[in-house]
């Protein structure tokens, strides 16, 4: 039996977790009682026990990392949750609520441990919360009571005498990807580093893996190195599969984004530029129409990506501001109401009106276009997202975007501002194309960043990225091939999108 939430003396319980691994026997019983205590589906896991093949015949052994969640103290999964589903106790225990889960996988994308999945049952996020039902009533987690070897200990890191806090205090013990700065309190002893690092053991041919296979889609992570790994002498041999949380509407999110807040911003950098009349139909009605449409589209993106799409108002209803999911629907939704304001006022002729609505658009287009670099940040284990130049490159592909929707209209409501607009095509492709230059030449801090560039230009999503940058290159002519240009444009950044975010989600976080 373990203390309840509070010691005698009063003071709070934080709970920890240690597994010691030079005990541990690989006998899979943890991952059994945790199914069966917590009524876990076939295809997901709470807890699994990795394996790793170390050395060369007739010098080898297996090693075993019980993979699970680490109970951070600053879990980036409570950070980018919308609505407090994922959210952390007072008592350290990472914990969630299913009951307002929307299903959005932000969670699942800020993990930096891979810890989270969505039930395929009821869809929605879950993950090891140390059987908290349990240690409310002063019982041991499952997976505490079934193992063979006591192996997992959970105790009390607060209190002096509870046995993780001594061995804690006192032996060598490690955690996973302390880098990360979320102080997880899953505490290794004797783990070999070959199974704490996801990209240290190289992946068996074939996608053969000891009992099992794994599937290899576009939209799986592929555990394991693909090039052999930092160790030539690790090989994994059973895992679990894992999946990429955001799929190709994210992808594609990202580009009708991009117009909805270009085809404002750059109508009005016309107008204020002199280059556009602001009585001319593409400024009263046709850019804010666009920009309206593809913000629909963008918002049908987002609920559709969603498992509970029913459940999407609670971003609203029960947001929580620290996620920038959160702030960037309240961005959208700002944005959207002064484009509106915008349209009803150039409909009815009411300049004056446009003129107010300009000047709260200039803000709200921008934040539109770039607030996604953010929402992309908060995924802390995607090391190729964490860039200073994103959120610039955000808005010189919206600039893009924006300019070629607009190239095929302005011929029949603005012949004016054709011209200008092929030029901010094609200076909006130059920048972007430099951009993208130096995001795949330049030197990257981490192996993970390394590995999703690869992946990027050489790997899985190689055609999506070369088609891009060659679709977008073609449409550095457009002040000589015209309105064609606006199509190349429009589908080299949708190609470029889909590579560059799912690339950063095929790098193996476990």
């Amino acid at each position: 039996m373990l203390d309840q939430r509070r010691r005698g003396d009063g003071a709070a319980v934080r709970w920890a977790k240690l597994i010691d691994h030079t005990t541990c026997i690989g006998c899979h019983a943890c991952s059994t009682a945790c199914k069966s205590e917590n009524d876990v589906p076939l295809s997901v896991n709470r807890t699994y026990v990795k394996q790793v093949d170390v050395g060369v015949f007739p010098q080898a052994r297996r090693a075993f990392q019980v993979t699970r969640c680490n109970q951070c103290d600053d879990a980036p999964c409570t950070h980018a949750c919308p609505t407090r589903a994922m959210y952390r106790r007072d008592d350290g225990i990472v914990d969630f609520d299913k009951s307002i889960c929307i299903g959005c996988k932000a969670c699942i994308a800020a993990c930096p441990y891979d810890a989270i999945f969505i039930n395929p049952e009821d869809h929605s996020a879950e993950k090891c919360n140390l059987c908290a039902h349990r240690l409310d009533v002063g019982l041991e987690p499952a997976c505490v009571v079934v193992c063979p070897t006591e192996s997992i200990l959970v105790g009390d890191l607060n209190d002096p005498a509870s046995k993780v806090s001594q061995r804690v205090q006192r032996e060598a013990v490690t955690v996973r990807r302390p880098e990360k700065e979320t102080r997880p309190k899953l505490f290794y002893r004797g783990a070999h580093q070959a199974t704490l690092e996801p990209l240290a053991a190289r992946r068996p041919e074939g996608g053969l893996f000891m009992w099992s296979e794994q599937l290899q889609g576009g939209d799986h992570v592929v555990a394991g190195h693909p090039e052999g790994g930092s160790s030539a002498a690790a090989l994994l041999s059973y895992d679990v599969p894992h999946r990429a949380p955001w799929d190709w509407r994210v992808s594609l999110y990202t580009l009708t984004k991009g117009i909805a807040a270009g085809a404002y911003l750059v109508s009005l950098l016309l107008v204020l530029g002199g280059r556009l009349e602001a009585s001319s139909l593409l400024w009263r009605w046709a850019a804010p129409l666009a920009a309206l449409v593809f913000l629909a589209l963008t918002g049908a993106l987002l609920i559709w990506d969603l498992e509970h799409p029913r459940r999407f108002y609670m971003i609203f209803t029960r947001g929580h501001w620290r996620s920038w999911l959160v702030r960037g629907a309240y961005v959208l939704g700002a944005y959207g109401a002064v484009v509106a304001a915008h349209l009803a006022a150039g409909l009815g002729g009411w300049l004056e009106v446009q003129r107010w609505s300009a000047a709260a658009g200039l803000p709200l287009a921008v934040l539109a276009a770039v607030y996604t670099a953010y929402l992309f940040a908060q995924a802390k284990g995607r090391d190729l997202w964490q860039s200073p130049l994103l959120p610039p490159h955000l808005l010189v592909q919206a600039v893009l975007a924006g300019a070629a929707t607009l190239v095929p209209l302005a011929p029949g409501l603005a012949p004016e501002a054709l011209a200008p607009l092929l030029t901010i095509v094609a200076g909006a492709a130059l920048v972007h194309l430099l951009l993208v230059a130096g995001e795949v030449t330049l030197a990257h801090g981490t192996a993970h960043a390394r590995l999703a560039n690869r992946e990027m230009t050489s790997g899985r999503f190689r055609i999506y990225f070369w088609a891009g940058a060659a679709l977008v290159t073609a449409s550095l002519a457009a002040p000589w091939i015209g309105v064609a240009a606006a199509p190349l444009a429009l589908a080299g950044l949708f190609a470029y999108e889909h590579a560059y975010v799912q690339a950063a989600q095929a790098v193996p976080l476990a």
